[in-house]
């Protein structure tokens, strides 16, 4: 397994990244620049090393679009949902010219999502099943939708969690980065989505070996650890995976906003001592009766047993 970190001002990050228990090599790739607020995870596609070099040709286009000169436009930067467009159809489009020239890797190509973090929104750009959620305020929810037929069921309700989860044709995809020339504004290729990112949220960016062993209840249980040190939950996610069967590549980028706790901080004590409210008209009409009656015995006979 291999790991990094990285902040964005208060913002904590880190990825993990493991080859799973059944593959021999790995095919997944990670990006994270904390102080760009740049994400990104990549799941070649292809076989080993048309695979590979898909997701690590995505990697590094993308890092060069959105970290060079190409990021910005006229002395300013671009939009990030255009850079997120910009970035990945200039990815799509070097991959493809890779393999048009070497018919040892004709076909090959990657999903992906991508996530840019700035004042207090994320911007994604998504091709494929990889996912990213939002973890806030005890939930979690899939900003992403999965660019397959199975993926495309689930999200409509026509299948639930577990049921796609085991399906035969869950890995199958209608949306790849690669296969063909593309423009970042072509119909039916990049999804892009904006969300709030709270202070007090996180966001998951994660390959489907990881989706495709944890439902999102596992995930937000496993996240809901946090305790500050980011790299533990991106292992810890990586680990639950290969427990549960660790069938294919696995990786997991997570940020935790400064003030994300996960359900154990929220709910840790800040003192000692617990203190029970009891809601206003708790002793009213009935149970005020009961309680009054049982205190006037107890007064009665701790005087008869005095007298006596």
């Amino acid at each position: 397994m291999s790991a990094a970190s990285a902040s964005l001002g208060e913002f904590q990050s880190a990825a993990a990244t493991d080859t799973g228990l059944l593959r021999d090599h790995n095919e997944d790739r990670y990006f994270i620049d904390g102080g760009r607020g740049l994400f990104l995870v990549v799941d070649g596609v292809g076989g080993h090393a048309a695979g590979e070099l898909a997701a690590q040709t995505a990697v590094e286009t993308i890092r060069e679009f959105l970290t060079g000169p190409g990021s910005f436009t006229g002395g300013s930067p671009a939009a990030p949902e255009q850079r997120v467009r910009d970035a990945i159809a200039a990815a799509n489009n070097r991959i493809f010219e890779i393999a048009a020239h070497d018919a040892a890797h004709k076909g090959m190509a990657c999903v992906l999502t991508l996530a840019i973090v700035a004042d207090g929104q994320i911007t994604i750009g998504h091709v494929g099943d990889s996912r990213l959620y939002l973890i806030w305020n005890g939930a979690i929810r899939k900003l992403t939708s999965d660019h397959s037929p199975v993926g495309q069921d689930e999200d409509a309700g026509e299948l639930t969690e577990q049921e796609a989860m085991r399906h035969p044709r869950r890995n199958e995809v209608f949306r790849d980065v690669g296969t063909a020339l593309r423009a970042a504004g072509d119909e039916g290729f990049i999804e892009v989505r904006r969300s709030r990112f709270h202070r007090d949220a996180a966001i998951l960016l994660c390959s489907d070996g990881l989706t495709d062993h944890l439902n999102a209840a596992r995930v937000r249980e496993v996240v809901e650890r946090y305790d500050g040190d980011p790299a533990r939950v991106a292992n810890d996610l990586v680990e639950a995976a290969n427990h549960a069967g660790g069938r294919d590549n696995i990786t997991a980028v997570f940020v935790a906003g400064p003030e994300f706790r996960g359900r154990s901080g929220a709910t840790r004590p800040r003192t000692g001592t617990t203190r029970i409210r009891v809601p206003r008209g708790a002793f009213t009409g009935r149970a005020a009766f009961l309680v009054y009656g049982l205190l006037i015995g107890m007064l009665i006979w701790l005087a008869m047993r005095v007298l006596g």
